[in-house]
């Protein structure tokens, strides 16, 4: 998504950026990893693949990528690689043509030394807040594998409840509708985020 590949949300816990090719080699890797594929019902990809898929979730207007960057890491080491400070990703699929408030939200936290820490809780609740006040959300479904104990806990903590479970593919499908208190709440958690004009490969704190 275009809309936003110029800004950069930082929180406290991790920085969001545009995804870009700087840091498909990284993501290339960690795809690698049969768990992860069988988490994010991923197919492996070539390297070449992984660019051509980057390049389409910049462009198509119905996804909204973000990588997920250690905040920690980000600001111990002003001038470092992007790449080196990746955590993971968290998206935003706007794909019900027949519903433009609901958004289908996913976050992996790829990274092992990063797991367990809270990342993923701060990544998707920054970017609910962005999908809220940005693209005129109103609703939020996540699809976990039933297999994903942690992801579904994750999400049941922010509100989500479980509305379908899918035997064929072994998923479950949790909600979350924004009502006045729910809008109000996820503001105040993320009322910490700063909004910063990015700049591909520059990661250093400004």
């Amino acid at each position: 998504m275009r809309l936003n590949q110029n800004i950069l949300l930082l929180g406290k816990k991790v920085v969001l950026v545009p995804y870009t090719p700087e840091h498909v080699p990284r993501y290339h890797e960690w795809m690698k990893s049969e768990e992860l594929r069988r988490l994010t019902a991923s197919e492996p990809l070539t390297l070449e693949q992984e660019y051509v898929m980057q390049h389409s979730w910049r462009e198509d207007a119905d996804k909204c990528t973000f990588i997920v960057l250690d905040a920690e890491k980000w600001r111990a080491q002003p001038g470092t690689s992007e790449e080196s400070c990746m955590a993971g990703d968290v998206n935003l699929f706007l794909t019900d043509l027949g519903d433009p408030s609901l958004g289908e939200i996913e976050v992996m936290i790829a990274e092992p030394s990063c797991r367990g820490q809270g990342l993923g809780t701060e990544a998707v609740l920054m970017m609910m807040s962005y999908g809220v006040t940005k693209l005129g959300l109103t609703k939020f479904e996540a699809k976990i594998g039933q297999g994903n104990e942690p992801s579904i806990r994750m999400f049941r903590k922010l509100h989500f409840e479980q509305v379908a479970v899918s035997s064929v593919f072994q998923e479950v499908t949790l909600r979350l509708t924004m009502s006045d208190p729910e809008r109000q709440w996820l503001l105040e958690q993320t009322s910490h985020v700063e909004e910063k004009p990015y700049r591909a490969g520059a990661s250093e704190p400004r």
